[in-house]
């Protein structure tokens, strides 16, 4: 396996938390690839280890379970688009919301594309891209096989890791296709700091710096041109919290209640609502 540094690294922890929503609590998370994968995890990463209850659903199920919201959302309302991931890691998002006929773009690092490729052979319907999330490069490559098609770009767990004048500019390159919409995962300002001090500490990633954080979508849209659009959600909103322990319900309130961590969807234009339960 080639060696990942501490962010690249993190895309086992997302996998471990699918495994773990899929045997105890499929009313958040149902992801028969993830489960068919675990035994091909290396042996190290398998194991829990201090993670909490709370880590194992937040950083990964609830987020994954928010992100198949907006794809099912947008295959709704725009049949004929594609979806493009970035950092799609070890991700499985394509084998829970594939249509049958929507062409999907996954996008990671050469070294993590490999290895990905040894786990996850590329699909049918989903082309495997080996390049900087933020190059345009991806983007030709879609317009090259899709001119004119409605597009959906998630990038769950990645954004963050990045100065904020650099997601900005890559937002704006979105931005200006028309067409495009983006969703993501972010942080407040103060949950940013509480996951430095406390959660990538708990998983065994406090090396892993995070820069970019979202305190108000209004704000948000203004930073990346005046016709942007941006929409935020609590991150825990629509997720089943039934049989979850009391102290991760009470971190699941606590951060929704702050807005610490949260969803965004960010449009060219405001005549779309944002995705709905």
């Amino acid at each position: 396996m080639p060696e990942l540094d501490a962010v690249k690294s993190t895309l086992f922890i997302p996998m471990l938390g699918r495994i773990y929503a899929s045997e105890h609590f499929q009313n958040i998370l149902h992801d028969e690839k993830a489960l068919a994968l675990k035994g091909a995890l290396p042996k190290d990463m398998a194991e829990k280890g201090s993670q909490s209850q709370y880590t194992l659903l937040a950083f990964s199920a609830s987020r994954s379970a928010n992100m198949d919201r907006f794809i099912q959302d947008f295959l709704r309302r725009k049949p004929d688009g594609v979806i493009a991931e970035l950092g799609c890691g070890l991700e499985t998002t394509y084998y829970r919301n594939d249509n049958g006929h929507t062409c999907w773009y996954a996008v990671d690092l050469p070294d993590v594309m490999e290895y990905r490729k040894t786990l996850l052979p590329e699909p049918e319907r989903q082309a495997y891209f080996a390049g900087d999330a933020f190059s345009d490069t991806w983007i030709k490559r879609i317009r090259a096989d899709a001119p004119d098609a409605p597009m959906l770009v998630i990038a769950g767990g990645l954004l963050h890791y990045f100065e904020e004048e650099k997601v900005l500019a890559f937002l704006r390159t979105l931005q200006s296709l028309g067409n495009a919409e983006v969703a993501f995962d972010s942080v407040s300002k103060m949950g940013m700091e509480m996951t430095r001090k406390k959660y990538m500490k708990q998983m065994g990633h406090a090396d892993a710096g995070m820069f970019f954080y979202v305190d108000s979508a209004a704000e948000l849209s203004r930073k990346i041109s005046s016709d942007a659009c941006a929409f935020e959600e609590p991150f825990y909103r629509h997720i089943d919290k039934t049989g979850l322990r009391l102290s991760t319900k009470l971190s699941m309130g606590v951060s929704d209640w702050f807005c610490m961590v949260k969803m965004v969807h960010v449009k060219a234009n405001a005549g779309i609502a944002p995705a709905k339960g």
